[in-house]
């Protein structure tokens, strides 16, 4: 298949460029490896094009990080598969990992040099807050929107089992993501099945009350 002629399509050219310019994009911006890659992909991918929604982010970053490989590579193939199927998927990968390659590649010959260098330290070290205040942002938001889902006082215990089994017990992070996608997918059948039960109960109860009302409207007349 002759990949210019994929980009001829009437209608295929601009999602193609836009996948091309997010994933170029995050892939140089990024600082950091792959858990401050993540906020950027998400604003080109939510916020910036609305590709996906925020619950569905949510779902393919814990999938990522349950699955083995770098995690913005797999986002990146995710989002271009879903918009233009696998040759989007290639174009996504490929635009978010040559720029920051051939750039490594270029500097490779000067990295003892720029690794000692006075600017460079102070580079990393002014932008070192940037990338955590972007990873507290998103956690916020991630975290304000599971206690909805789940309630306050559910969404605390959770956080903090979540946080004794990585920290305390040191439980690989792959673990304790299916443990928890296992709970979510039982917790939303659990809670289907009653509100299910619910409007079952809703819906006996409303004929008898209408036959209770005419009854007394009857009675009145």
């Amino acid at each position: 298949m002759n990949i210019f002629r994929v980009f001829k399509h009437e209608g295929m050219t601009n999602k193609y460029m836009q996948l091309t310019w997010a994933m170029i994009k995050t892939g140089i911006i990024g600082f950091g490896g792959g858990p401050s890659v993540i906020p950027l992909i998400r604003y080109e991918a939510v916020v910036a094009y609305k590709w996906i929604e925020d619950e569905e982010f949510g779902e393919i970053l814990a999938l990522a990080n349950a699955l083995p490989g770098p995690i913005a590579t797999k986002i990146a193939a995710y989002l271009g598969y879903r918009e233009k199927g696998t040759i989007g998927a290639i174009v996504a990968v490929l635009a978010h990992i040559l720029p920051s390659s051939l750039a490594m590649i270029l500097l490779l010959s000067f990295v003892q040099y720029l690794s000692s260098a006075a600017f460079i330290q102070g580079m990393i070290g002014a932008v070192i807050p940037v990338v955590a205040v972007m990873l507290g942002v998103m956690a916020y938001e991630f975290g304000e929107r599971a206690v909805k889902g789940l309630g306050l006082y559910a969404g605390i215990a959770f956080f903090a089992l979540a946080f004794g089994m990585l920290q305390g017990l040191l439980i690989h992070p792959a673990i304790v993501i299916i443990l928890f996608l296992a709970y979510g997918a039982v917790h939303l059948r659990v809670v289907g099945a009653l509100k299910q039960r619910a409007e079952r109960k809703r819906s006996k109860r409303k004929p008898s009350d209408r036959n209770k009302g005419g009854g007394v409207t009857r009675g009145m007349d």
